[in-house]
C-alpha cells in the first residue's frame, strides 16, 4: 500500500507491515513490476519517478532527474500521474499533469527521459500498455484518449466517446482492446485496431479504477452462487431440525360430550314428539 508519504509492505499472513519506505511527499501513484515483483515505481507532484527494490529498501535503485531548464533558465515543474513498466525491458513510461509522456531507461547512464512526447493541452491522468509494448494509451482530464508510439513519440490515433475525465485505463494482455472508466460513470471497451467503441455500460457512480480478470466472471459467479446456495440450504435444514427438537409433544385428547351436544337418535325422538303433539 502506498500513502502520501510512505510505502508499506505486508505479508499475506501478517497484519503488521514488514517494510516501510519513505517515498517522499505528494505521491500520486505506485506500480509494481509484473516481471520482477520485488520492484515498484513511485511518483507524484514535485516528486519525480523512483524505482525501489523491496529486497533492498534502504534507497531507490533509480531516481529520475528533472528535465532541463527552459529557454528562460527556469526550472520546469514535474508531476507524475501514472507509470508502467514496459514489458521485456527495464524501461518505465510515465504520464504527467503537464500533458507529457516520458520514457526512462534505468540501464542508461543518463537519468533524464530517453523519450519525450506531449499530447493535448490538459493534464494526463492514466496510461496503460498494450500487449505489443511499442505503444501506450493515455487519457486526460477532458475525456480524451490517445494511442502514442513509444519509438517516435507520435500520436497514432484517438479514441472517442468519453464525456468526462479519465480515471483509469487497462489494456487486455492478449487482445487489442482497452477498458476505460472515469467521471461520466461509464465503463467502455474500445478496439485498438479500428479505434471503435465495442461496449459501453452505465455503472451509476463515478469510477476511479478498472481491472481485467483472468477468469470468466460467469464461471466465478456460478461457482460462488452454487456454494452460497449450498451453505444457505444446509443452514436452513439445521435450523428446522433445531426447531422441531425443541418443540414439546402434545397428545390429542378426546373431546368430552357437552350438555348441548345430542345424538342423532335423540333428535329423531324429539321430532316424533312434536309431530304427535301437532
Amino acid at each position: 500500500m502506498c500513502s502520501r508519504l510512505a510505502l508499506k509492505v505486508w505479508r499475506e499472513d501478517s497484519s503488521e507491515p514488514v517494510t516501510e519506505l519513505d517515498v517522499g511527499k505528494n505521491v500520486c501513484r505506485m506500480r509494481q513490476s509484473p516481471a520482477h515483483r520485488h520492484k515498484v515505481a513511485t511518483g507524484g507532484k514535485d516528486n519525480n519517478l523512483k524505482i525501489w527494490d523491496l529486497q533492498k529498501p534502504e534507497k531507490p535503485v533509480f531516481t529520475a532527474k528533472n528535465l532541463r531548464d527552459d529557454w528562460l533558465d527556469l526550472k520546469r515543474p514535474h508531476w507524475v500521474r501514472d507509470m508502467a513498466f514496459i514489458p521485456d525491458s527495464d524501461k518505465v513510461v510515465t504520464c504527467t499533469g503537464y500533458h507529457q509522456v516520458h520514457v526512462y531507461d534505468p540501464a542508461s547512464p543518463q537519468r533524464r527521459p530517453v523519450l519525450e512526447a506531449e499530447y493535448g493541452e490538459y493534464p494526463l491522468t492514466a496510461l496503460s500498455l498494450p500487449a505489443d509494448g511499442n505503444t501506450v494509451v493515455v487519457g486526460n482530464t477532458h475525456g480524451h484518449i490517445a494511442l502514442l508510439d513509444l519509438r517516435k513519440g507520435l500520436v497514432r490515433g484517438c479514441l472517442k466517446g468519453l464525456a468526462g475525465g479519465v480515471r483509469a485505463l487497462q489494456c487486455h494482455p492478449s487482445q487489442p482492446v482497452v477498458a476505460s472508466c472515469g467521471l461520466d460513470r461509464f465503463l467502455r471497451i474500445h478496439s485498438l485496431e479500428d479505434r471503435k467503441l465495442q461496449h459501453k455500460v452505465y455503472l451509476k457512480s463515478r469510477l476511479n479504477c478498472v481491472l481485467l480478470s483472468s477468469k470468466d466472471l460467469e464461471e466465478v459467479g456460478g461457482a460462488r452462487g452454487e456454494a452460497g446456495s449450498q451453505e444457505v440450504k444446509e443452514e436452513g435444514e439445521g435450523e428446522e431440525d433445531e426447531v422441531w427438537d425443541t418443540m414439546e409433544c402434545v397428545e390429542e385428547r378426546q373431546k368430552r360430550k357437552t350438555t348441548e351436544e345430542v345424538t342423532d337418535g335423540e333428535l329423531k325422538e324429539k321430532k316424533k314428539k312434536k309431530k304427535g303433539q301437532d
